[in-house]
């Protein structure tokens, strides 16, 4: 059967037509959910939510990527796969308050589902930009992002962090966002000057809500709860975890040790910003036990050509992409080197790479 076009899905023109994009996060990985900084772009792929008033008293989801529908009354639930995303941000603006009538709703994407690029989160920050449009509700990009997370956890099963909602809702292509998880104050930054970004699917897809993610959660609050703070945010020094058993002083180690990577990067040059994203590579893959060997090999081979000033996994890990900060002008040209010397040596399935270019003046 073939793809539904809009306006077969519509029976005509839809009426509103949004999209959120997706999101590379360049320093500050599992530290949002510890209260902690983070550092994320936007990607110029994104995905788009066309959505129209439901003329049956039915909710009727259709996700043209995967090719897949969903239809559910107004008082059930869906039961999987990508509609419980979109049920979640229907579910979470009615409990506060906003009549949300059956709709019909078709999203496409351009984003590779299982990178580590957040296509759930643009997905959710797209579905409420469509409400909101539609229903023409008062929702701020911090609140909408905020919805959209809890429809991650309370119904995608994701016990995840703020950041790539906030990402999705509030970045853009040219800038970092610097985010702070706690208080969730942000603001935009300058890429380092001279530099700009290549992403590279390692060809192993990650699923999150299958994967450790929760369990490195959990393991983050044990060490917290020992420590006697709050979140581990709230630890200043290394050092200061040291006391800790196994595996919780590994995983504590990272966050610290994170937070204070993406602290300093906020001015850092970029040799010195590609050095950290190394460091954070090796932290992600020692301490906090996330990468895997397709994503070492591939960090391992940006790092090594000339035009690569440092590459870590992007993402929870697991799977997944990786990204490279290179020398404006030569991102696209190392990732191709990358790609063919991994390739032709047998190693980890590199797939697509992703560029986003330097700023223009």
């Amino acid at each position: 059967m073939a793809v539904l076009s809009p306006d077969e899905f519509f029976r005509g023109p839809p009426e509103v037509h949004v999209g959120a994009p997706g999101r590379v996060n360049l320093l500050g990985e599992h530290t949002d959910y510890n209260d902690g900084f983070m550092l994320p772009v936007a990607t110029p792929q994104r995905t788009d939510v066309m959505a129209a008033r439901s003329d049956d008293g039915s909710f009727h989801l259709y996700s043209a990527t995967l090719d897949e529908a969903v239809d559910f009354a107004p008082h059930d639930s869906t039961p999987h796969g990508f509609g419980r995303y979109m049920e979640g941000c229907i579910r979470l603006l009615q409990a506060r308050g906003v009549d949300v009538p059956p709709l019909r709703m078709y999203v496409r994407s351009d984003l590779a589902l299982g990178t580590g690029l957040s296509s759930s989160a643009a997905l959710e920050v797209a579905t409420l930009r469509a409400i909101r449009a539609l229903l023409q509700t008062e929702l701020d990009g911090v609140t909408l992002a905020q919805i959209a997370q809890q429809a991650e956890i309370r119904y995608a099963g994701v016990n995840c962090g703020i950041m790539d909602q906030m990402a999705s809702s509030l970045a853009d292509e040219e800038h970092m966002l610097f985010l702070d998880a706690r208080t969730l104050d942000h603001r935009v930054l300058p890429l380092p000057a001279g530099a700009e970004l290549i992403v590279i699917n390692s060809g192993v897809p990650r699923q999150l809500a299958e994967s450790k993610y929760n369990e490195r959660r959990g393991e983050c609050e044990a060490a917290s709860k020992l420590l006697g703070v709050q979140a581990l945010r709230d630890v200043r020094d290394v050092a200061d975890v040291e006391s800790l058993p196994s595996p919780l002083k590994e995983r504590a180690r990272h966050v610290v040790s994170e937070n204070l990577r993406v602290l300093e990067a906020c001015e850092a040059d970029a040799s010195r910003f590609g050095q950290l994203m190394n460091l954070s590579h090796y932290s992600l893959r020692d301490d906090y036990a996330v990468s895997i060997g397709a994503l070492d090999e591939l960090t391992q081979a940006l790092r090594t050509d000339p035009d690569v000033y440092g590459a870590r996994l992007t993402g929870a890990g697991f799977g997944g992409a990786c990204v490279a900060l290179c020398r404006a002008g030569a991102a696209q040209a190392a990732g191709e080197r990358v790609v063919h010397a991994m390739r032709a040596a047998g190693g980890a399935a590199a797939g697509a790479t992703l560029l986003i270019p330097a700023p223009t003046e």
